[in-house]
């Protein structure tokens, strides 16, 4: 823990422009407290602090946060998790700090439940954050009262990235607040969280979004996204996560086919599009480069076709678990004219030999994989009924460098293949010598 040694630390790094402190899981009784805060705040050099990074300090209060805050008066970023100071002292970090630009908040165990706070009220005047001109990025994850920040960001009028991710709490109402007070929003993410069409109502207010991520929000539908699609016309990138709800379908993604032509990147996992909106977005979207479909059991070999047929500026395919087959990847062989990769994954209809004759006949310029997903493991639920993704993952990457492999099937085969063995052996009998058993002083 930092503490009575913390001049003498910093005495020697008389320009420190980047600083975390952090404390190791289970040891937060040694966090830094708001005595080496103040230590540490009294050491530094006022005018080159910009970045700050506190992990874990579960002693620090909101006087040490506000003694950290007060010591940076340039500071640009700063991102805190696992920490036990409540939303009060940010409001000392947005007046002593008037440069910030990029907060990070994850995982704060100091916070007021804020269950109650649905009218607009309770949310923009519980605590009042004064105006916040610099700041431009704001990240709220794993909080259970993120609620409480919301006056913080609708004090934000520049504020360009909001990403709230993974926050209890209804954000219809909240988000309504935000857009009204923050209407240059250029990019949005939202993670499992409970907001509707209301919110994206709200979100659509923002003209000049380009960047927006639903990510597991059941309860948005078709409606919303016609909302976000009239009145976003800037849209870059859209990726939504149905969590195959079937409430996001043809109408919503038609809509966005005719207002946002500037499309480039478009994710859909859970979604389930059929050839009558991806012929739009083929149509309407000129600039569409990158497409990946997950999961999207409409998606079939017509569909791809139709793809191959309208989207000319696609640069790259990702198709997992869709049932197509080689003959819909067939028409990627002279359509797509500008693809240049393609990743296929849980396809079972595709075959090897699909993929190597698209290889031939594209050329060298093109990329293509398929991944071979072994069948216990592509459905095993862990303990907690959730699949295994990321073993499923490994099993995968493994997978595909076996089928790479040439393994030896006869016996000369097997002899070459002992021999390599033992000069493995050797080799790392070798390594130990050379590292593991150094000769004696």
């Amino acid at each position: 823990m930092l503490g009575y040694n913390t001049p003498a630390i910093f005495s020697r790094f008389t320009a420190v422009t980047k600083l975390a402190l952090r404390c190791a899981r289970g040891s937060g009784a040694d966090s830094l407290n708001d005595g080496g805060a103040a230590a540490v705040a009294a050491t530094l050099p006022s005018d080159r602090l910009a970045r700050l990074k506190l992990r874990g300090l579960r002693q620090l209060s909101d006087a040490g946060l506000a003694s950290l805050a007060a010591a940076a008066p340039v500071l640009r970023k700063l991102s805190v998790a696992s920490c036990t100071f409540g939303p009060k002292a940010f409001v000392a970090v947005v007046q002593s700090c008037p440069l910030l630009e990029d907060l990070s908040v994850k995982r704060l165990r100091g916070l007021p439940d804020t269950s109650g706070a649905i009218t607009a009220t309770a949310i923009t005047e519980d605590i009042l954050f004064p105006l916040a001109m610099s700041l431009r990025s704001v990240c709220l994850k794993d909080l259970y009262s993120a609620l409480c920040f919301v006056p913080l960001v609708s004090s934000s009028p520049n504020l360009r990235s909001l990403k709230i991710l993974r926050c209890s709490g209804g954000w219809d109402l909240p988000l309504e607040v935000i857009a009204a007070r923050a209407p240059g929003l250029v990019e949005i993410h939202l993670e499992k969280l409970q907001v509707g069409d209301r919110g994206l109502s709200a979100v659509s207010a923002c003209a000049n979004l380009e960047v927006l991520f639903l990510v597991k929000t059941p309860e948005c539908t078709d409606g919303g996204i016609i909302s976000v699609a009239q009145n976003c016309h800037k849209l870059r990138k859209l990726h939504i996560d149905g969590w195959r709800t079937n409430r996001i379908g043809d109408c919503g993604l038609m809509a966005v086919a005719r207002g946002c032509p500037d499309l480039q990147e478009l994710v859909l996992i859970g979604v389930n599009p059929t050839v009558q909106s991806l012929r739009m977005l083929g149509e309407h979207c000129r600039a569409l480069e990158r497409l990946a479909l997950c999961g999207c059991e409409t998606v079939g070999d017509t569909e791809i076709i139709c793809l191959a047929e309208r989207c000319a500026a696609l640069k790259k395919l990702c198709i997992k678990g869709c049932p197509v087959t080689d003959r819909g990847m067939g028409a990627l062989n002279g359509g797509c004219p500008s693809l240049v990769k393609v990743k296929l994954k849980r396809c079972r209809g595709v075959s090897y030999e699909c993929v190597e004759h698209l290889k031939m006949a594209r050329g060298d310029s093109f990329s293509i994989s398929l991944d071979i997903v072994l069948e216990h493991d592509a459905v095993a639920p862990s303990e907690n009924g959730v699949q295994e993704t990321g073993q499923q993952a490994q099993v995968t990457e493994l997978t595909g460098q076996m089928a790479a492999m040439d393994l030896p099937t006869n016996a000369a085969g097997a002899q070459s293949f002992a021999q390599a063995n033992s000069r493995m052996r050797s080799v790392m009998s070798a390594l130990r010598r050379r590292f593991g058993n150094p000769p004696p002083a």
